[in-house]
């Protein structure tokens, strides 16, 4: 008897992915699934429930995009994706959008900052799709202007995002109030106790995929560090960095104060810059992030609320001004750079008594990052930025890689 080999599929072919779908992944070039794509999207399409753990900029809401049209051109019921941010709303309609013809579904973003009026014309369109934060859907459940009795497939993204900023009670209010017979798929790029807490009450029997582990930095990225002693310093080494880095920068801050004061300096020292926090409305965000990857603004300065919302190609650098406050946001900051296997630099400043910080994050990335000194830019004296406390030596004496502006030494 003869063995018959059978050929592996090639690209999104052999993913249980409807033929019209395909023809759409094709039109638009997609031609190799990313890791979470290809894991994600089989046992999605046959309806199971899943956990998806993958970092940021892995292709995760093609992921789910693919699967959850796919269903429900074949089946009766709705859609919801819920979200963090306004941000992240509009980049997952975008998406929708261009594969929601093939299948004939209409999608509909309900998101703060826009009229609830004009989103209240647009449901009664009555779009397959919602695409939502959880606090203005709670909004819209409260004047009876959406009912969540015939969703069916349920997509919580950046599920771990959305707990950190306070949303757990909207999220329990709203999955409540949608019927148990549904798909549920659930996507985050860390899995906390309270994310998998979730994830056993409200989901049936999910399949776990992970593509990375939790703190796990994307590929490519060179990360380094500089101590500096004052925001005085921060902004000397800031210009001699941008004069030397030509291509666009995403400048990470911790307030939102801070943010619009350094967006200032920028334009001062004559760069265009353009900042987005919560205190920007939402056409000042979309303006900021539209003229960001226009190239209108060279620098984009932002808070930790668009750490996981610019889905922008080609970010040359990221520069966290300030640490973060939550060592798995340094992950998310720097996965703007270094996208689909391109190479990217990240730099860090610190100064003298962030050196517990500094460690922290190191270990949760599992390595060190490259200190750097500049020669226009005098360095922070007598700390070592592994030590918990100071420990007499000079900076060029300290343990650890050292590295110059213009070379390596080690």
């Amino acid at each position: 008897m003869t063995e018959t080999k059978t050929l592996p599929a090639s690209g999104f072919y052999g993913l249980n992915i409807a033929p019209g779908l395909l023809a759409e992944l094709d039109r638009l070039k997609f031609t190799v699934p990313t890791p979470i794509q290809h894991k994600a999207i089989p046992p999605a399409c046959e309806g199971k429930d899943l956990v998806g753990i993958a970092q940021t900029g892995t292709g995760k809401t093609i992921a789910f995009a693919i699967p959850m049209l796919q269903r429900l051109a074949a089946l009766p019921g709705r859609g919801l994706i819920l979200l963090p941010t306004r941000e992240l709303a509009l980049q997952v309609n975008d998406v929708f959008k261009k594969f929601a013809r093939a299948a004939g579904i209409q999608t509909s973003v309900l998101i703060g900052g826009e009229s609830i009026g004009r989103q209240q014309q647009d449901l009664r369109k009555q779009p397959r799709i919602l695409i939502a934060t959880p606090g203005r859907l709670i909004d819209h459940i409260g004047q009876r202007t959406v009912k969540l009795s015939d969703i069916s497939v349920l997509i919580l993204d950046e599920a771990d995002r959305m707990f950190d900023m306070g949303f757990a009670p909207q999220i329990e209010k709203i999955v409540a109030g949608i019927p148990k017979d549904r798909q549920t798929m659930l996507f985050s790029a860390t899995m906390p106790d309270d994310i998998m807490a979730l994830a056993s009450r409200h989901m049936k029997l999910p399949v776990r995929l992970e593509v990375a582990r939790s703190g796990t930095t994307a590929e490519g990225v060179e990360q380094d560090l500089y101590v500096v002693a004052s925001r005085t310093e921060k902004n000397e080494l800031l210009g001699k960095l941008l004069d030397k880095h030509w291509g666009p920068v995403l400048l990470f801050m911790r307030t939102k104060h801070h943010a619009k004061r350094v967006a200032r300096d920028l334009r001062e020292m004559g760069h265009s810059a353009a900042e987005i926090h919560s205190n920007r409305s939402l056409n000042q965000r979309k303006d900021a992030l539209e003229g960001f990857k226009s190239g209108k603004y060279r620098v984009l300065v932002a808070t930790d609320i668009a750490a996981r919302g610019i889905d922008v190609t080609g970010i040359e650098l990221v520069i966290n001004y300030d640490l973060p406050d939550e060592d798995e946001n340094y992950v998310h900051r720097i996965g703007r750079t270094g996208r689909a296997g391109q190479p990217g630099l990240a730099i860090t400043f610190a100064t003298p008594d962030q050196g517990p910080d500094v460690r922290s994050i190191e270990a949760l990335i599992k390595s060190k990052l490259n200190v750097m000194t500049h020669p226009e830019v005098q360095p922070a004296e007598f700390w070592d930025v592994r030590n918990t406390v100071a420990t007499g030596r000079g900076w060029n004496q300290g343990a650890g890689r050292r590295r110059t502006f213009g070379g390596r030494r080690r």
